[in-house]
This record gives C-alpha cells, sequence and structure tokens, in this order.
C-alpha cells in the first residue's frame, strides 16, 4: 500500500479537497471553503494545512465565529445541500462562539463541517489558556457543547483516527435522512503530528445525493388515502428544495387540482404564480392556506418535520377524521403525529405517486374552494402591501416595506432573514416564481443569522441580488459579516427595518397581557430617553453604502442605487414597532400564566385556555 507521510491537518484539508459532487453535468468540489478564525488551537497545525491547499480548498476569514458558521450554513441552503463549508476555530471562546451556529445547522438539516480547536491530547501543559475544566471528568474539554447540536461528533486524539473519523463524516453530511452538522473536534497537538496516510484517503471522491424509492406497501396506503379524500392539500417543505422536486410538485398539484401551503422553509418551492399555491401556511401563513387546513381530511406533507409554526401548535387541523401522509426521506419526520410515513426522497415519491393515482383528481368543488379563497387572499394581501394612504400618519409597516422591496425586485432576486417580526411578514407577503427566492432561517429563528447568512447566499449564487430584510434587534446582534461580504466583494443589500427595540417580541408580551417591558427602548430600564443608532453611518464605517430614507418612495429610490452599487449596501428606514398584518396567521401556543394580578393576563389565559381546545390530542 502506497503512503504519503502527513501531519492530521494536512491530510484532513487534502481530503477534503478530494470531495466532488455534480451539478448539472459539472464536477465540482463539495466544500466550496473553509471559513477560519485562527488561534492558538488551529493557528500552527490546521492554518499551516489550509494555507498549503489555498489553491483548491479557499479560506475565508471572518469577523465572528457565530456570524462565519451561520455564512456556511446559509451557503449550504441556497446550494440546496449539494455542496457546503467547513468552519475552524480555536479553543474556548472561538469554538463555543460556534455552537449557536450549530444549533442552526441542526435544527434546519443542513450540512456544515465543524473544526473546533481543542485540548492537548497529551495533557501535558493542561490547564492550557483558554481550557474548560471540569473536576469530576477529565475527558471533557469546551469542544463537548457540540455532541446536541452535531449530527455526529469526533474528538481526534491521535492522527490515525481521521480515516474513519473523516469517512463518517462525509457519509453524515450528503446523507438526505441524517444530513447536519458534523463536528470533528482536533487536539491542538494531534493537528501537528504526522502518520503514514494511505494515498487512496486522497483519492477524488465524487458524492451523488441518494433518491430512495418509496416502500410499496407505504405507497399503496398513501394512494388509497389520497383517492378516498374529499378535501385533500398538500404541505410543501423545505425537503421539497433539497431534493429538486419544484418542478414535479408544481406539475403534480396542478394536474390534481390540490391546494398547496408552504412553510417558511418550503417556500419558493412551487411559484407564487402558480394557482393552486394558497401560500405561507400555518402561525405565520395567509387565510387561504390556513381556511384550507382547517377544513383538510387528507394533508400530503412533503418534506417537513411539521414545526408548531406550520401547524399552529396542532390546532390548525379541525378536521377530527384528518389524515395525514409523510413524504420525507427521515423516518423520524415521515411519521410524526401518527402520519402514514411514506419514506422517501420528495421527487421519487412524487413521481411514483402521481404514477401510481392515474387520472384521479380532486372534488372538483374542493379545487374550485382553494381558487376562491386564493383569490380573496391575494386582494386582502395587496392592500397591506400598497403604499400609504395621506391619512397615515404613523411610519410604514413591514408589509408596506415588503411592498417597496417587491416594487423594485427582479425575479432572480433572493430575500434572506431569520428573525423578529419580519419572518411573519415575508412568509405571507414575499412573492417569487424561483426557486431559493426566500431564503428563511426558521428552524432556529436565530437573530444574528441575517446579514452573515446574506453573504453564504450570495457566496452560493453570485450572480443573482441578494436583499436582506432585518430588524435593528437583530442587526444589532451580529452584523459584523457586513465588512466580510465588503472586504471578500460579495454585494449584498440590508434593508434594515429600525422600530427602535424588538417590536416583535413586544407585541407578543402584548398579547399575552404583559405590560410593555424591556423590550422596546421606551419601556427598558436604562434611561428615561431611548438612544437613537445612526446604523447608515455605522455601515459607512465598515466600507458599505448606506444611507437613511424618509418613507417608501425614498427607499424605492434608494433600493435602484443599491442595484447599481458596487459593493454592499445599508438602506435604513424608521418603521411602526405596533403594525402588524392582522389578515391571515393561525394560533400559537405561547403558554399564558394562570395567576397573575393583571387583569389583562387573566383575560389572555381565558382565550389561550379557549384556543388548546382545539389541539390535537393522542398524536
Amino acid at each position: 500500500m502506497s503512503t504519503i507521510r502527513l501531519t492530521m491537518a494536512q491530510a484532513l484539508v487534502r481530503a477534503m479537497a478530494a470531495q466532488k459532487c455534480e451539478i448539472d453535468g459539472e464536477v465540482l468540489p463539495i466544500f466550496g471553503g473553509v471559513w477560519g478564525i485562527f488561534g492558538h488551537g488551529n493557528v500552527a497545525g490546521l492554518g499551516e494545512a489550509l494555507h498549503g491547499v489555498r489553491d483548491a480548498l479557499p479560506t475565508f476569514r471572518g469577523h465572528n465565529e457565530q456570524g462565519m458558521v451561520h455564512a456556511a450554513v446559509a451557503y449550504a441552503k441556497q446550494m440546496r445541500r449539494r455542496r457546503f463549508m467547513a468552519c475552524t476555530s480555536s479553543i474556548g471562546p472561538g469554538a463555543l462562539n460556534m455552537v449557536t451556529g450549530a444549533g442552526v445547522a441542526h435544527v434546519n438539516r443542513l450540512p456544515v463541517l465543524l473544526l473546533p480547536g481543542d485540548v492537548f491530547a497529551n495533557r501535558l501543559p493542561d490547564p492550557v489558556l483558554q481550557q474548560v475544566e471540569n473536576w469530576g471528568d477529565g475527558t471533557a474539554s469546551a469542544s463537548d457543547c457540540f455532541r446536541p447540536v452535531s449530527r455526529y461528533f469526533d474528538r481526534l486524539t491521535r492522527p490515525e483516527q481521521l480515516i474513519p473519523a473523516f469517512n463518517r463524516a462525509m457519509a453524515v453530511l450528503t446523507d438526505p435522512a441524517e444530513c447536519g452538522p458534523v463536528t470533528l473536534s482536533l487536539c491542538q497537538d494531534v493537528q501537528a503530528q504526522a502518520f503514514d496516510y494511505p494515498e487512496s484517503f486522497f483519492a477524488e471522491r465524487p458524492h451523488r445525493p441518494r433518491r430512495q424509492g418509496p416502500d410499496a406497501r407505504e405507497l399503496a396506503d398513501a394512494v388509497a388515502a389520497l383517492r378516498s379524500a374529499r378535501r385533500p392539500m398538500v404541505i410543501a417543505g423545505g425537503g421539497t428544495l433539497f431534493s429538486g422536486a419544484e418542478d414535479a410538485l408544481a406539475r403534480f398539484c396542478a394536474a390534481r387540482g390540490l391546494p398547496v401551503g408552504e412553510t417558511q422553509a418550503g417556500k419558493s418551492s412551487i411559484p407564487d404564480s402558480e394557482p393552486m399555491n394558497m401560500g405561507g401556511i400555518g402561525v405565520s401563513g395567509s387565510s387561504a392556506s390556513n381556511e384550507l387546513a382547517a377544513k383538510a381530511d387528507l394533508v400530503l406533507a412533503v418534506g417537513t418535520k411539521l414545526q408548531d409554526f406550520t401547524t399552529g401548535s396542532w390546532a390548525l387541523f379541525r378536521d377530527q377524521g384528518m389524515r395525514m401522509i409523510g413524504l420525507n426521506a427521515q423516518p423520524f419526520d415521515a411519521a410524526k403525529h401518527r402520519a402514514l410515513p411514506l419514506v422517501a426522497d420528495a421527487l421519487a415519491g412524487l413521481e411514483a405517486l402521481d404514477q401510481a393515482l392515474g387520472d384521479w383528481r380532486a372534488p372538483a368543488g374542493w379545487t374550485g374552494e382553494a381558487e376562491r379563497v386564493r383569490a380573496g387572499w391575494r386582494e386582502e394581501a395587496a392592500a397591506y402591501t400598497a403604499l400609504p394612504g395621506a391619512e397615515q400618519n404613523a411610519a410604514p409597516s413591514d408589509a408596506q416595506v415588503i411592498g417597496a422591496v417587491l416594487r423594485t425586485a427582479e425575479p432572480s432576486d433572493v430575500v434572506v432573514c431569520a428573525a423578529g417580526g419580519l419572518p411573519a411578514e415575508l412568509h405571507k407577503h414575499w412573492r417569487t416564481d424561483r426557486p431559493g427566492g426566500y431564503h428563511m432561517e426558521y428552524g432556529f429563528s436565530c437573530m444574528g443569522y441575517e446579514v452573515a447568512g446574506g453573504l453564504g447566499a450570495k457566496m452560493a449564487h453570485p450572480d443573482r441580488e441578494v436583499i436582506v430584510m432585518v430588524g435593528d434587534g437583530s442587526f444589532m446582534m451580529l452584523n459584523s459579516e457586513l465588512q466580510t461580504s465588503v472586504m471578500l466583494g460579495h454585494k449584498i443589500i440590508v434593508v434594515l427595518l429600525d422600530n427602535n427595540g424588538f417590536g416583535c417580541i413586544n407585541r407578543l408580551q402584548a398579547a399575552c397581557g404583559g405590560a410593555a417591558f424591556n423590550n422596546l427602548w421606551r419601556d427598558s430600564l436604562h434611561q428615561k430617553e431611548y438612544p437613537s443608532i445612526d446604523f447608515a453611518l455605522h455601515a459607512r464605517a465598515v466600507g458599505a453604502h448606506a444611507e437613511k430614507v424618509a418613507g417608501l418612495s425614498e427607499l424605492e429610490d434608494a433600493l435602484r442605487r443599491a442595484r447599481r452599487a458596487d459593493r454592499s449596501s445599508v438602506i435604513v428606514i424608521d418603521t411602526d414597532p405596533m403594525a402588524t398584518t392582522q389578515a391571515g396567521g393561525a394560533w400559537w401556543d405561547v403558554t399564558v400564566p394562570e395567576v397573575s394580578v393583571r387583569p389583562e393576563v387573566r383575560a389572555s389565559r381565558d382565550r389561550y385556555e379557549a384556543a388548546r381546545q382545539h389541539q390535537r390530542l393522542g398524536n
């Protein structure tokens, strides 16, 4: 057996560079690059190794470890999990900063390879700088925090352990069912240790996504359930996009007269212009989707994990006999809530259903009802996104800002968001006919994802305009990768909606009967006059173009200028923290205190108890 003597770190990056994928007939490196912030836990070992392969495996320097993981996660999401990135940090705080990003990847089932530095395997310098010591466990380190948010975790304490660990890592990163973050915690002395690795370990290796077909019996059960349904509908989840099944889904639903509700992850998996697209479903969904969901007697859930925002905390479906078919590559998701499991790749499953159903269509009356409620919803939604009338004295709403962005948008645009009130408004109002035109991180709904996520989306699709919509609260959480976008030349447009605080949670606080407290600046205890933050000046300070606009017309003009700009732009607009789209939406289970001196809380508890009566039990 031919071998080559390399350090563990050198072997790791060479193996990474040898991994390939095929997209539209083109063979590409499966790793789009490595994000790295160096410290004593990785600069000498992995840093030296990355320098040696920088032409084949580029390294990008971030400003914040959490931000660079967000960028990597967004890249993988936009690439539909076909390509992904790695992230490396030092030990201690650098590693722990990546854990939140790992949680984002884990919840959203997205691949990213995390390479935190770790303590010395030989333990001679213990405790090393930044080492977390556990008095009851000599094997513990800060990297153990990655265990619950990793699909696969391994700590490399000998250089030869890299071979099985890396092979397992690649299997998880490329598996449609297991996919998620992988952590290889690299002891810093082991990174620099040499071993005679087999040359075959570095041979080019192609990875092709598995397309598992459905079990014949599960398929037969699903077909029988659809044929017997009187009011069937479809929920399109993110797995539809990961599978590349969007065209098949659109054809399937159009031919069968099946209305479709989109999850946050699944939005853009069916064109907005498709007559059977009812828009978002659930807590942040449209009145069209939610009205039909309440009546549906069968739901075909395609590629969705059915989180509570999708199901209205399982109070959305009111038909007592409603059945569900779970078409999903992951058996855990397919069988949720006593669904008929149809374990398969979304595209393979839809094609099998389509063939087996023959000329079956949903009842004409049900399809007609879907068309009517869709038309009603779109008329209603248009009023929320229209320019305000002369009588409006308050600052514009989030929906009105979305309307302004849409009026200047191109079909290829990608909107990126994650947290606050904007996800609900965008789920209802953003319109796109292009897959990937809606990029919402709503599995974790991680504040601070937006700017870094926009950068990752742009790196995945440099030919598409990426528009980040973000509130002031989330922007303040993490904005440093704005400078990274300027430094790397990956231009994004940031529309920053400033409502002077955490407007979304302030509204939730009020809905639960709570007093306005600690969310908006004016309701905090810091000082009598809340501060005014010059976000445009901040953006200019890190090299971006920036301006603050006085209204929606100015916003549209600024967006056109931003499109022509040669670098990232930030456009700031003041918005009303109280205004929100009242149409659409569904109940969400946020527990209200049983006992309170506030009558508003007691009234909210009564409403809460009434709403809970609709939750489905025994699932």
